[in-house]
């Protein structure tokens, strides 16, 4: 399996979502690199140049990150938009997800509630993949 960051909880709550999981299928040096190092990076799927990155606390294998969903309100942000999650050290990217589990299928199985900050509803949702993205819309619910 495909090195990712496994995710083992998901708290959207308080303007943030907080991930906690573990870095899977490293080698024990690489996963051993300082917290200081490994960022939360969400990617706008639509434009895959606007990055947000968020430092991450990393311990061992496991780590702990959070993103505070206001930073999702972009000026030409589109009706609904798709941010894909990432944790990088500045030479691998690891796409977040839950695949260790033997549940297929999450994004029908999973649901998490939505948070609204002004306009905007925001929530995250597994893809068809299991991975793990975040979808934000304005002036509906997510």
């Amino acid at each position: 399996m495909k090195p990712h960051a496994e995710i083992a909880e998901v708290w959207p709550r308080d303007g943030r979502i907080r991930l906690v999981g573990r870095l899977h299928g490293l080698r024990s040096d690489e996963a051993a690199v300082p917290a200081v190092t490994w960022r939360l990076v969400v990617t706008r799927r639509a434009h895959p140049d606007q990055r947000l990155r968020y430092e991450v606390r990393v311990q061992g294998d496991r780590f702990e990150g959070e993103l505070p969903i206001a930073d999702l309100a972009t000026a030409d942000h589109a009706t609904v938009e798709e941010w894909d999650i990432h944790l990088s050290d500045g030479a691998a990217e690891l796409r977040a997800g839950r695949r260790l589990d033997d549940v297929r299928g999450k994004k029908q199985i999973f649901v998490y509630p939505e948070q609204r900050i002004g306009n905007l509803s925001v929530r995250p949702y597994y893809t068809i993949k299991d991975n793990l993205s975040v979808e934000s819309r304005t002036g509906g619910s997510a």
